[in-house]
């Protein structure tokens, strides 16, 4: 007999918001594979039961041991399928996830994008500022590095494409501001969700807007580009 055919790893993407925003291939995969490798097995858990699905969940995320990453890429070397998901989204942009993918690659496993819903695509698509070419930046650095990062950006030309918490948005906002100057700026906050709401303008306008309304949820932050 010969040696027993790996699996492979599939890297799905799942809703964002709204749990109708997922494509039937990235169903029908959640429901073939052995087990599912997820961010957090309790938000993870809540999109599985609305589709019916029943698998075993194996938690990945930022903490994670090594350990964990073995037993994950050793279970697919030895024949069994995984998803990767994470808690809203595409894996990888923002999240850990990329750490899974890259040493499925090093041991020669085939890794299969099942794609979907990314916040930053969603929001930009709708944003009404340049789309043709952007830069993507995540979450800017807590402390360590952050306005460095901000001056890096302030000569940029290209759409710059951010992510923020609740609890930071307005001090970044202040930050961009001061780095920027008052640049057209969207912010989207809760996007898919039933209070998905656009905030358009300039920086300092959208700050204003802010402090009326609820600060709720995940923030993408997008900002027109340097002009040459």
């Amino acid at each position: 007999m010969g040696d027993k055919e790996q699996g492979k790893l599939y890297v799905v993407a799942v809703p964002i918001g709204n749990l109708g925003d997922i494509t039937f291939r990235a169903v029908d995969t959640l429901r073939s594979v052995s087990f599912i490798a997820a961010e957090d097995t309790r938000t993870s858990s809540v999109l599985l039961r609305h589709y019916g699905i029943s698998k075993p969940l194996l938690s990945f995320h930022s903490y994670s041991t090594e350990k964990r990453l073995e037993e994950i890429i050793n279970r697919i070397l030895s024949g069994e399928s995984a998803a990767l998901i994470t808690d809203a989204g595409t894996p990888g942009i923002s999240d850990p996830g990329y750490v899974l993918v890259r040493s499925a690659l090093q041991h020669g496993c085939d890794v299969i994008p099942i794609p979907g819903a990314t916040a930053l695509i969603t929001a930009l698509s709708a944003s009404g500022l340049r789309t043709d070419r952007f830069v993507f930046e995540g979450f800017l650095p807590l402390k360590k590095g952050r306005q460095t990062k901000l001056r890096s950006l302030v000569e940029e030309s290209r759409t710059i494409v951010l992510y923020e918490s609740t609890h930071r948005i307005e001090r970044t906002l202040e930050e961009l501001l001061y780095a920027f100057g008052d640049r057209r700026c969207v912010v989207a906050r809760e996007l898919t969700k039933i209070h998905e709401t656009f905030y358009r303008g300039t920086i300092s306008s959208v700050m204003e807007s802010l402090k009326r309304d609820v600060k709720k949820g995940e923030f993408v932050i997008i900002i027109e580009g340097k002009e040459n």
